[in-house]
Order: structure tokens, then C-alpha cells, then sequence
């Protein structure tokens, strides 16, 4: 197994998800972070059949401080976010059940709250930063005659050299190699934003509504090649919370408890560039590690909801999770009948990040959860399915969640 790939037992099979929550939503609501938060954490845990005084444990990305949410709901608890470091953006949810499967705890609440600039990954300014997946590990000496293994944020430094400041540049930058090797095209991208505009249409809480062509796709302005305005998520105000529980839980949980099959997750993977396989990336290794510890296959996928921080990543998700073949993303989801709600593969069904808002992957699971429940109002997918795939992260880290009614 790559180094960067955690080891680890099969804990996954003892949690399950017992309740979700989501806030308000929009672009510049005025709301301050710890009330968003507060109205998903509420939700999350009624949704449960929880009180307050019923979680033994919070877990947070770093955004809003675990101390403030704390102090308004009246507990004193530890942070059990932490302890599985290799699901990136998902850490936190994947530490959760690590914590119940060990019996640290029997409910761990988590919660993921944004800002429009995509909310703090360092303690939000508000307080000293907690440890979580994407605080860079200790670099170690380099040895001089020897080959320094690379981290996931060393070749920052390079890009930052090349004038490649952020990562638009350098999802652009798979992206064209991408196309260069397989013949993926700007049109098969757009399919993508014009199916997650469409599935937005059809949720009230999702910022763009507006029904999108491939005209309007590709008339977008450019942000850094092949890339443009419509490839790029929407920065929003909004909370995601949910309930991690031991899964003997379920019997008692008011709405249907949402099991989790297996997981996987990879921290590192040469960084941006450095990679033998590029323009793969960190998916790669995550997917890899998940699928091995279930016997379920890429086949029994009835719902996908993969991170689209931009639309290339995606396609990265697809081809890493083995929902269709290597390079073969463009042409997988080219039309848009194969990805639509009453397709082979519904996939994002709640507008992605690319049309409903960028939550870092929480919303992704939020509405894998309600998809599963049978609870996705005019957006649900038919018959109601049993499997669902929730992935997010890009670049050197990814997380990913196989989920089963």
C-alpha cells in the first residue's frame, strides 16, 4: 500500500449516519458563521431524535470554532474530529466513526459552515487552528544525495514559481493533459455544468437556478484555460451538520439510518505535479482503498455525488472510482442522459458545487444521505436507490464514501 494511504480496519461498518442538517444558503446573506452553523447543528441533531445533551463528541473542518458551538448548545466535549488523516476534506466524518467504532463515543456531532470566500481550513481567525486533514504534516530534514519524497503541499512553491497562483491553474493544467491524451473536450465540460444547472433548478436552496445552455457554457469568460467562469464553483453562506452514531442506533433513529459500506482516503500522492500518472491524482489511491474493503463494484453505484470544486475534477472522480473507464469521462457524460436524474448514473443531483454552492464536499453528503432516505423532494432520484458514492477533494488529497440504505 503507498505510504501515503492510511492502514486501516474495517471500523467504517460500525457507524452509521443517523441524522443531517443544512442551513440557510445564498450569496452574502449577512448571517453571522456560528448562527449558520447553529441552525444546521440544531437540524442535525433533531433530525437524529437527539437532544443536545446526547453528543459525546463535535468534529469540524476548522471552521467555525468547536468552543463557541460548545458553549450555545450547552456541552462540554472532546474533538473527535480528528484520527483518521488521510480523507481530506472528509477527515472529520471519517474520524467520527473511528471514534464510535472504538467506543469513544456513542454520537458525534460534525458540522462544515462557509463564508463566501469558502469559509477558514485553519481556525477561521477566531481561534488557535485544531488539527485536521489539511494541515500540512512536519516536513521532515532533507538528506542531502537522496530523493525527498513529496508531500502534499511541497510543490507549492513551484507553482507559485511558474505564476500559477491558485488552483484554477492547476486543475487547467490536468485538465489540458487530459485532452491532450484522450480527446476530452470543452463541450463534454459543459455538459457536466449544464446537467448540475438543471438538477439545481429543482432545489430551493441552490444559489443559481437559471437554466443554462451549452451557448451560455462556452461564452462564459475565461479563468485559466480550458477553463472558464461555469467550470468554477459558487462561493456561498451556508452550514452542513450531521450525526455520526454506533450503528446499533438504528432501530431508534425517527428517519432512515444511512449506512456506511466502506471508505477510502489518500493524503500526498506527489503533490500537484508530481506524479508518474499525471494527470491523475490523490482519487486515484482513495478510490482504490475503498473498493477494497467492500465486495460491492462500481456496478452497484445507483447514485454519484463527486466533488466539482471544477468541473475536471469530476471527471477525475469518474474515472478514479471506476464508474467509467480510464479517460473516458468526456464521452461518459457528453448529452447529459447518462449523469441525468432518470439516467444510468444520476450524479449530482442537488446542483454540485458548481451551480448549488460550494460547501468542500459536506453538501455532496448531505444529499447522497436524502437520496438514499428517499427525501430529495422533486430532485429524487427513481426508484429510490440503495448505493451511493460520495466523493470530494482534488489534487494531492481525497476522500470518498461508499453509503447504503
Amino acid at each position: 500500500m503507498p505510504a501515503n494511504v492510511q492502514s486501516v480496519t474495517h471500523f467504517e461498518k460500525s457507524a452509521i449516519i443517523s441524522g443531517i442538517g443544512i442551513s440557510r444558503v445564498g450569496r452574502r446573506l449577512g448571517v453571522p458563521g456560528l448562527e449558520l452553523t447553529l441552525d444546521a447543528v440544531h437540524a442535525a441533531i433533531a433530525d437524529a431524535g437527539l437532544t443536545p445533551s446526547d453528543i459525546d463528541g463535535i468534529g469540524t473542518l476548522g471552521d467555525v470554532p468547536r468552543a463557541e458551538v460548545m458553549t450555545a448548545l450547552g456541552v462540554d466535549v472532546p474533538n473527535l474530529g480528528i484520527g483518521f488523516d488521510t480523507g481530506g476534506l472528509l477527515s472529520p466524518v471519517m474520524s467520527a466513526m473511528l471514534a464510535v467504532a472504538e467506543g469513544r463515543a456513542r454520537h458525534v456531532l460534525v458540522y462544515r459552515t462557509v463564508q463566501m470566500l469558502g469559509g477558514s481550513m485553519l481556525g477561521g481567525g477566531h481561534a488557535p487552528a485544531e488539527p485536521n486533514a489539511l494541515t500540512s504534516p512536519p516536513v521532515e530534514p532533507h538528506v542531502p544525495g537522496t530523493r525527498r519524497k513529496i508531500g502534499a503541499n511541497d510543490d507549492i512553491g513551484e507553482l507559485l514559481a511558474a505564476h500559477a497562483y491558485s488552483a484554477s491553474n492547476w486543475v487547467a493544467m490536468h485538465c489540458r493533459r487530459h485532452m491532450h491524451q484522450y480527446g476530452t473536450t470543452r463541450e463534454q465540460l459543459g455538459w457536466l455544468a449544464i446537467n448540475s444547472r438543471h438538477n439545481a433548478s429543482l432545489n430551493p436552496r441552490a444559489a443559481y437556478r437559471d437554466p443554462m445552455t451549452m451557448d451560455d457554457y462556452l461564452a462564459a469568460r475565461p479563468v485559466s484555460t480550458p477553463l472558464s467562469l461555469f467550470d468554477c464553483d459558487v462561493p456561498v453562506d451556508g452550514s452542513v451538520a450531521l450525526v455520526v452514531s454506533r450503528s446499533d442506533y438504528a432501530p431508534d433513529c425517527p428517519n432512515p439510518a444511512i449506512g456506511v459500506e466502506a471508505i477510502g482516503g489518500a493524503y500526498g500522492s506527489g503533490g500537484w505535479i508530481h506524479r508518474d500518472d499525471y494527470p491523475k491524482m490523490a482519487s486515484t489511491e482513495a478510490a482504490a482503498q475503498m473498493w477494497s474493503r467492500t465486495d460491492l463494484t462500481p456496478a452497484d453505484v445507483q447514485v454519484a455525488e463527486l466533488y466539482d470544486g471544477f468541473t475536471f475534477l469530476t471527471f477525475v472522480w469518474l474515472e478514479a472510482l471506476g464508474l467509467c473507464g480510464e479517460g473516458e469521462a468526456g464521452p461518459f457524460v457528453e448529452g447529459a442522459t447518462r449523469i441525468a436524474l432518470d439516467g444510468e448514473l444520476p450524479l449530482n443531483t442537488y446542483g454540485g458545487q458548481l451551480s448549488a454552492g460550494r460547501m468542500h464536499g459536506y453538501w455532496l453528503l448531505h444529499e447522497a444521505c436524502l437520496q438514499l432516505r428517499g427525501q430529495a423532494d422533486e430532485r429524487q432520484v427513481g426508484p429510490r436507490p440503495e448505493v451511493a458514492v460520495a466523493a470530494a477533494g482534488g489534487g494531492p488529497i481525497a476522500g470518498c464514501m461508499l453509503l447504503t440504505s
